[in-house]
């Protein structure tokens, strides 16, 4: 099968969409003339923007604002990818006649809507986030689900976007700055704001430079108890997601829970150290950002509440030493 348009569909969170990022390659690879088109939020568009291999994004948004003969115009192609399943996309799929339609079998609704269905549970895997995207390529070629050594090369598919920093940055030692974003708009578990702080204190005694990043929300939550000190900066609610992802690309490092930032800056191959809980599905054997750089630090990896799933709050007692000696 030789497609002129593929659709990879994944309409959900920034990290999720980059650990798509290695099955769009691989896509961009094997069929070098097809069209690849992302579907995803409109808020992950700058993100997508930054994938070479990926020739057009379109939102979800706007295929909802579009009366129902224009939608079935507006996505057509020869195949579609239910990377995150949709039943209205599902619907729409089936409906413009898609002629093959890759989805997992668990789902009911993709029995109905899906010419492909693959049967694998995401949340019982052992498979890494990356990895289990490629169940969805096997009606595609795939015959082997590939390493994480052989999905990294990958990541330079992913491309800094052309923006300006705005000035209050420009002068800034980059090579000694390290990013610091506590909360993740309640899509992780988080370690406490104020282990935090304590970090922010141990950083600037060792002569580096901090930056807490978030949107304006997040920065409201505890912006007013950042340490006033020359070498801490607040860029909460003061960066575009371009800007965002060009910080990420020119700093030593950064700190963070399982969330968007942390995968950017894992993908330039930075210092990117994840905080995680053990707990399945939750934990960075699944969710672990990508790179050679990155770490995901764990307080035991036997917790035993996490090992039978149930709610643990084992994230908050990983230590600042710990992190701290991540810079070492």
């Amino acid at each position: 099968m030789k497609p002129n348009r593929i659709i990879i569909s994944r309409t959900d969170s920034i990290g999720d969409v980059l650990l798509t990022l290695p099955l769009c390659a691989w896509l961009r690879e094997k069929f070098p003339d097809a069209q690849l088109t992302f579907l995803g939020k409109n808020y992950t568009r700058d993100v997508v923007a930054c994938f070479a291999c990926i020739d057009e994004f379109i939102s979800v948004e706007e295929i909802e604002s579009m009366p129902v003969m224009n939608r079935l115009n507006f996505i057509k192609a020869d195949v579609f990818i239910h990377v995150f399943p949709n039943r209205e996309l599902a619907s729409l799929a089936k409906k413009a006649k898609i002629p093959m339609r890759i989805g997992t079998s668990h789902r009911v609704y993709h029995f109905l809507t899906c010419t492909h269905r693959l049967n694998f549970s995401r949340k019982n895997s052992n498979l890494h986030e990356a990895q289990l995207n490629f169940e969805l390529a096997k009606p595609l070629g795939i015959n082997e689900i590939p390493t994480l050594a052989e999905l990294n090369p990958y990541l330079s598919y992913f491309k800094n976007p052309s923006v300006n920093l705005p000035d209050f940055l420009v002068e800034l030692d980059f090579s000694n700055t390290i990013l610091l974003h506590p909360k993740s708009q309640g899509s992780a578990m988080e370690w406490p704001l104020d282990n935090y702080f304590e970090l922010t204190k141990r950083l600037i005694e060792r002569g580096k430079t901090v930056c807490f990043t978030g949107t304006e929300s997040e920065g409201a939550q505890f912006r007013n108890r950042i340490p006033k000190n020359k070498h801490i900066i607040d860029t909460t609610g003061r960066l575009s997601l371009p800007q965002l992802i060009k910080l990420c690309e020119l700093s030593d490092g950064l700190v963070a829970c399982s969330t968007g930032p942390y995968h950017i800056s894992a993908v330039f191959e930075k210092k990117a150290i994840g905080l995680f809980s053990s707990r399945k599905p939750i934990h960075p054997g699944r969710w672990a950002a990508m790179g050679n750089n990155s770490r995901a630090l764990v307080f035991d990896q036997n917790c035993q509440k996490c090992k039978k799933e149930k709610k643990c709050n084992c994230i908050e007692q990983i230590t600042v030493d710990r992190v701290v000696s991540q810079f070492e």
